[in-house]
């Protein structure tokens, strides 16, 4: 029997394990909840597992029984599981039961589907020429959770180093539904953060003469930067930088001592990245001192860029094909400007992130709310898919390394 015909007929489990989720969304590296129901979800199959020291983390090791001789190649299949903290508007009965959290971004149904491929793969034991490591991750939304996993030896949880790693993300709008989207090279910007306080003199408004206004510097900074980046930095090597704090004043005639400004910053190549570290604070220094006021300025390293290899895209890109049609895969030519953790498990080892239309049937993925708004949906319909094609992943590179060794 193909293995999408296995995965539809754990659908309607998915589907539960999807919704539970949902209701009870949990926020960053803590989440003993999610954790609980994947431990459920892995009950009784045949995983070594091992629980998170920092974090709520489960990572899960499957040994093949089909492999002879030499060293044991294993793979790495990784899902978030944390939500954010967004008020959930969808309207959806399995809408979030939690004030103030939401998954807006589809984290539920990555969960799902790497819960009903570990079903897949243990159905499938006699069949994998290795080990298939199951990263089951917190924290993406902000809180560098890979980083844990990492530290805590996910990449070796098998033995050897794992050969190849996959991870996948849906998406509420972008593409037709069910589309899988792919991309060599550079698929996702690196993200940093800019934090910004402005140092004046605080005064009446009716004489800024006798103050030091750190409003309108902040506000000559927001707009200085903004023209930074279409002046010195190539429009081919895009950077986006967009202000989301400004604040400063408690009432409408006094010149506050302080302001602060907050940014996030997007770049698509190393250099750009370093030039913009160096620039920034370079910027709002030279401003501050033109007006006589002190800045502080915190640059905040985050998410490096997410770079797939070529050969372990192409591999993804054979396999959705032959589960799913040629008419299933769209590869894009352009990355987006959304940003990943998962960067720093293709940082370590060959592998690649395929994204996965969940737009309800007929959408338009045009104007369907992007991930993220408190009105992003996913559809339910590609838990199946996304189950199969992880199983699959694992079971057609496991013993393509096996065949290489």
């Amino acid at each position: 029997m193909p293995i999408t015909d296995d995965a539809k007929d754990l659908q309607e489990d998915l589907i539960r394990l999807r919704h539970d989720l949902h209701r009870q969304p949990e926020i960053g590296l803590q989440l003993p909840r999610t954790q609980e129901r994947v431990l459920q979800a892995l009950d009784g199959l045949p995983y070594e597992i091992t629980l998170g020291k920092e974090t709520t983390s489960v990572t899960a090791v499957l040994r093949g029984q089909d492999f002879r001789g030499g060293q044991r190649p294993a793979v790495l299949l990784r899902a978030d599981m944390d939500g954010l903290p967004v008020q959930e508007k969808t309207g959806v009965d399995y809408t979030s039961q939690a004030d103030g959290a939401m998954h807006a971004c589809g984290h539920d149904l990555h969960t799902s589907m790497l819960a009903g491929a570990a079903t897949l793969l243990a159905g499938k034991r006699h069949q994998l020429q290795g080990d298939v490591v199951l990263m089951f991750q917190p924290g993406e939304e902000g809180f560098d959770g890979a980083s844990y996993m990492l530290r805590e030896g996910v990449l070796d949880a098998a033995g050897p180093r794992v050969q190849a790693a996959y991870g996948m993300h849906v998406f509420s709008s972008l593409e037709p539904h069910g589309n899988f989207c792919t991309k060599p090279g550079v698929m996702l910007s690196a993200s940093d953060g800019l934090e910004v306080t402005v140092l004046g003199a605080g005064g009446h408004g009716s004489a800024p003469h006798a103050a030091k206004d750190p409003v309108t510097v902040a506000a000559e900074m927001v707009t200085a930067l903004q023209v930074m980046v279409t002046r010195q930095f190539n429009m081919f090597d895009p950077v986006v930088l967009s202000v989301g704090v400004l604040h400063a004043g408690t009432k409408r005639n006094v010149i506050p001592e302080s302001a602060r400004i907050e940014a996030t910053i997007r770049t698509f190549s190393e250099a750009s990245r370093v030039k913009m570290m160096e620039a920034v604070p370079r910027l709002l220094q030279g401003i501050a001192a033109a007006h006589g006021v002190e800045v502080a300025v915190d640059y905040l390293q985050e998410y490096p860029l997410t770079i797939t290899d070529e050969d372990e895209t192409h591999t993804a890109e054979k396999v959705i094909t032959e589960l799913f049609g040629e008419r299933r895969l769209s590869r894009w030519a352009t990355p987006l400007s959304g940003s990943e953790d998962f960067s720093r498990v293709l940082a370590e080892v060959p592998g690649t992130f395929v994204g996965l239309s969940a737009v309800a049937p007929g959408g338009d993925p045009a104007t369907s709310p992007f991930n993220h708004s408190p009105y992003a949906t996913f559809d339910d319909g590609v838990l199946a898919d996304g189950a199969a094609l992880y199983a699959e992943l694992a079971i057609s590179r496991l013993a393509a390394l096996s065949q290489a060794a």
